[in-house]
């Protein structure tokens, strides 16, 4: 005895089997996207803890150079 299969059950198994491979594929491009979208968080995070420390790092400079610097006595004339 043969199992014969209908032509509906052959349909529903190609279509079965299409929705398993596009599905297998809206996975391996959605960990991609995910896979992108954390690593660029992470890289502008970086980015911005940078200009953090940069800022910080001016402002520090700048308050030392003008506290070594003496201010002009009151009736000084700037040198010639």
């Amino acid at each position: 005895m043969t199992d014969r299969l209908s032509k509906a059950e052959i349909r529903k198994d190609a279509v079965q089997n299409a929705v398993e491979a596009a599905a297998g594929t809206v996975e391996q491009v959605a960990k991609i996207v995910t896979g992108a979208v954390k690593e660029t968080a992470t890289a502008v995070g970086g980015l911005a803890t940078e200009m953090f420390e940069i800022r910080d790092a001016a402002r520090k400079a700048s308050k030392d150079n003008v506290s070594e610097i003496d201010p002009p006595a009151i009736g000084d004339s700037p040198v010639e």
